[in-house]
């Protein structure tokens, strides 16, 4: 029994292990580029207000310098744009460093005629994420720091009217938080900028402020957005090497039509292409790049300030972090273009395909392509080119005088950037008035560099492919295989659209010749979310891609595509399977924060089994046998799905709803779903499939985090053993009624004056130092028991029976008597009270955050406000004292409560599941309940 169940954990801790190491590991090193300061950074510290500097004690106002830059700002006389940095959860003010510094170059690289003053906040560092109690505060400090910024523009002749803001992490939605503010002018934030900020939910929810916080924000975007339309807000995710905050939380909720609000990931990024971890996308010089060459498009050389139009702003977005075209915001794309090139340098491509490789000497070269007789047969054209100069290159004849073009108009602005080169396919039927089709392969600087185009068929682009089933474990493959004769080829990945799936594509390719062959790009491609990822590949090689989502497809959306460019006349075989490991990866970048609520299920569910064996038997049972008879997925699981197939009825609903019942929560396999809204969005058949999985896995930690802190206990009662005398006695570590009572209130003082969670740890650890006496007496008993033996018959020789004497050291006809119930009884009262000290163990992690964050700031205020730990963890503490008393013998005793425990306790795992995925602070109210039974059945 015991070898079959630490197997059966054994292979769920493998499991857990194996998805935790494609999370954290299975995507490859950081590929971002470092930047770097070419002078000692500077951040000189902005004076606020009196009001504010008493009121915010622990933020702070800064302004980024370099050099002789910092040296002319020592005065505060500034003259350029504005931008303000915000860090995120626990995040440092001198992050702003890498923005600021590629910033000051770039205008030193222009003279400084236009230039832009970075501003950064210090929050002090705060966890924001796991504690949302200064959320709110952060805001308003937030906007006493945009007031003081532009106070310092007041004396110019024209003064910016507002602030670029650029939040990474929480601070991004932080800086959304300012339109909630009542006294908040909308005006002086036109512009916001995220990095990796969870938008559309906290990746924690382990209070119930920042969930407030979120539901606030939420609100004012979606009922005030007309209002907040000439607001541009572009959020940009970290991609998978960012575990922290999945890319799928960076997503904007936002209307349809409002074009302002823009989400994409970093691998979509033109000239970035790659993924950042969580700190990295600060300092990510790809990114960073992007991030100031937009702002410098932004500013208006007549005033030096952002421009305020939301359409220029949208253009210059769109530009630098969606398609990079050839042609800019501004630029005259309709104009008529005219050629002044001799006759000689025009050439008429006859064949379908042109391969052209410019030489090293400097020449002027057109290519022709007629669509007169080939409208019918084509229907699109395609080109591409290692040039990666954005210049124009293609464009489309509306007047030919002889083999020369008079006049064309310029098609380049479809064209896009790629990791190897850039591409351009026009549409030939939205072409009526283009005779030809041209393509400029000058090289005036003699650089070299290859031309490819070809005229494609529609029907021949796209192929269908069935995807395997994710339960297939990468047994079954799909082959399909691309003679390809074209440039250009597109796979329709039938059925896959959902985040639970995962593939490994191998793409292999060859050819029967190299020369001159662009390299290979694989683009996945999906159509709801600006989530794309390349990869490159020489030819001819052997690729293995990775493809998996950040969200689900929304109803009426294609499913994923994967595009081929290709080498001509070569052959590519691709072969799909899905990738298990990367599956489990998945699961626990979706689901891995529920994984708590599930092992504090199996946790409960164990002790409901001790109790169940006490009441039997008299005796709990051990560790590895409470966890086999606690993990019953049918007594959890068939509830919830019932509750879930009943709340599908609308007469259920609003019952449910006039008695004011929280919502079901959803297992977040999907896109985030607004339960407020949707109560029937979390019966889904994934997510209910997925359960399950995640209670085994979460009952892996608790028996594996049980197994630890039980040798943890062990080990550390053999260094406190010589600090206490030997005891053969089961009450070693209890308290007197009248120290309980004054624990009690010490406790609540404590609470209530300084943080909920301080008063829980130290009720924590007394409860641990009553199972470490038990430790050492039971170790000291077996000892006694091993030194003198004691052959204990049924009747001795004085007539005494072994049960007329007490379970514990008696004088029996004058001799003491150790029996081997008295161990028995240490044994079973340290294997309930290493249960309950476990379980306080996990309701005090999930109070730990509020606890940093009070250590954190004690030096500003002794009482933690707000305190998402109080006054509802006043229940664990006076249960958490008064069951330091309490042993097997007192359960025993209490046949009406311990029934009603054993009976409620079942309610309380499957309400935790119901209601704590999506609210996980409401863990704690759940145990609290547990506790307080636990409490009655031993005193009542």
């Amino acid at each position: 029994m015991r070898l079959a169940v630490y197997a059966f954990y054994g292979f769920a801790l493998g499991l857990l292990l194996v998805g935790l190491r494609e999370l954290l590991f299975g995507f490859g090193e950081n590929r971002c580029s470092m930047t770097y300061m070419f002078e000692y950074p500077e951040y000189r510290r902005i004076q606020l207000p009196r009001r504010v500097a008493r009121q915010y004690p622990s933020y702070g106002l800064y302004l980024y310098g370099e050099g002789s830059y910092a040296q002319e700002t020592r005065g505060l006389k500034l003259t350029g744009a504005p931008v303000l940095f915000l860090p995120g959860n626990a995040g440092s003010y001198k992050q702003a460093r890498s923005l600021g510094s590629v910033a000051l170059r770039k205008a030193e690289n222009l003279d400084r005629r236009i230039h832009m003053n970075v501003f950064t906040i210090d929050f002090n560092e705060e966890l924001v994420a796991l504690y949302g109690g200064s959320l709110r505060r952060q805001t308003q400090f937030l906007h006493e720091s945009i007031k003081a910024i532009l106070r310092l523009y007041k004396d110019r002749p024209d003064p910016p009217t507002g602030v670029v803001l650029v939040g990474h992490s929480m601070g991004g939605v932080v800086a959304r938080a300012l339109f909630t503010l009542a006294r908040f002018n909308p005006r002086l934030v036109s512009l916001i900028i995220t990095q990796a900020s969870p938008h559309q939910a906290p990746v924690l929810s382990l209070d119930p402020y920042i969930l407030e916080f979120y539901s606030t924000v939420r609100h004012r975007w979606a009922t005030r957005a007309e209002d907040l339309r000439n607001v541009t807000v572009l959020s940009v995710g970290g991609g998978y090497l960012d575990f922290q905050v999945r890319s799928g939380l960076t997503a904007l909720t936002c209307p349809i039509d409002d074009l302002n609000k823009m989400s994409v990931v970093a691998t979509a990024v033109p000239r970035t292409w790659l993924s950042p971890d969580h700190i990295s996308i600060v300092w990510c010089k790809e990114l960073v790049l992007a991030t100031v060459r937009a702002f410098f498009d932004l500013i208006e050389p007549e005033t030096g300030q952002f421009t305020e139009s939301p359409e220029n702003r949208m253009s210059v977005l769109n530009y630098h972090f969606f398609r990079h075209p050839v042609l800019q915001s501004g630029g005259e794309q309709d104009a008529p273009v005219t050629f002044s090139a001799p006759p000689e340098a025009w050439k008429e491509v006859n064949t379908l395909r042109l391969f052209y490789s410019a030489p090293k000497e400097a020449e002027v070269k057109y290519f022709l392509f007629a669509l007169s007789s080939r409208r019918k047969a084509y229907s699109h054209f395609h080109c591409r080119s290692n040039n990666m100069e954005m210049t124009s290159w293609l464009y489309g004849c509306t007047q030919m005088s002889g083999s020369v073009c008079v006049q064309a108009v310029d098609l380049s602005s479809q064209t896009e950037l790629l990791p190897a080169y850039k591409a351009v396919t026009v549409k030939i039927s939205e072409l009526l008035s283009v005779s030809h089709l041209i393509i400029d392969a000058s090289n005036p600087s003699g650089a070299q560099f290859v031309v490819e185009c070809e005229l494609q068929r529609e029907e021949s682009l796209t192929v269908s492919v069935q995807v395997p089933h994710v339960l297939s474990f990468g047994l079954t493959v799909s082959d399909i295989s691309i003679n390809s004769s074209g440039l250009l080829h597109a796979l329709q990945l039938q059925d896959f659209h959902q985040v639970y799936q995962a593939f490994r594509i191998t793409i292999m390719s060859h050819c029967k010749t190299t020369k001159d062959r662009l390299p290979s790009v694989y683009r996945l491609r999906v159509p709801w979310f600006r989530e794309d990822s390349f990869d490159m590949a020489s030819i001819p090689s052997v690729s293995e891609i990775y493809s998996m989502l950040h969200t689900s497809r929304p109803d009426n959306a294609s499913s994923a595509l994967l595009q081929l460019h290709t080498a001509p006349n070569c052959q590519y075989k691709v072969s799909i399977r899905t990738s298990f490991p990367k599956v489990l990866g998945q699961i626990l970048r979706f689901c891995g924060p529920v994984l708590p609520v599930y092992t504090a299920v199996v946790l409960l569910l164990m002790i409901r089994a001790q109790l169940s064996s006490i009441k039997r038997y008299g005796h709990p049972v051990e560790l590895y046998e409470g966890m086999s008879k606690s993990l019953q997925l049918h007594k959890l699981e068939l509830p919830v799905l019932l509750l879930l197939l009943l709340l599908r009825q609308s007469w259920f609903q609003d019952v449910w709803s006039s008695l004011g019942l929280p919502v079901v929560d959803a297992v977040p396999l999907n896109s985030v779903v607004d339960l407020s809204q949707d109560p029937n969005a979390s019966m889904q058949e994934w997510p209910r499939l997925v359960s399950p999985l995640l209670c085994v896995l979460g009952a892996s930690i608790a028996f594996w985090g049980s197994t630890v802190l039980r040798a943890f206990v062990y080990f550390l009662s053999f260094l406190l053993a010589p600090l206490h005398r030997p005891s053969v006695s089961r009450d070693c570590g209890t308290l007197h009624r009248h120290s309980q009572i004054l624990l009690i209130i010490f406790l609540s003082v404590l609470g209530g004056v300084t943080c909920g969670a301080l008063a829980l740890l130290v009720s924590s650890l007394l409860h641990l130092y009553r199972v470490l006496r038990l430790q050492m007496t039971e170790r000291s008993l077996s000892h006694m028991l091993n030194l003198a033996p004691q052959k204990v018959s049924q009747k001795s020789e004085n007539g005494f029976r072994d049960s007329d004497c007490h379970s514990k050291i008696k004088e029996c006809n004058g001799s003491p008597l150790l029996t081997e119930s008295v161990l028995q009884d240490v044994k079973d009262d340290l294997q309930l009270h290493f249960s309950l000290s476990t379980l306080l163990t996990l309701t005090m992690m999930f109070c730990l955050p509020s606890l940093i964050h009070w250590k954190h700031n004690l030096r500003y205020w002794v009482h933690l406000d707000p305190d998402p730990c109080w006054p509802h963890i006043v229940p664990v503490l006076i249960s958490s004292v008064l069951l330091i008393n309490c042993n097997t013998d007192a359960l025993i005793r209490s046949k009406l409560m311990l029934n009603l425990t054993l009976h409620l306790l079942l309610p309380l795992c499957v309400g935790m599941l119901a209601f704590c995925p999506l609210h996980i602070y409401r863990v704690t109210y759940f145990l609290s309940a547990a506790l307080t039974l636990l409490l009655c059945s031993c005193y009542f």
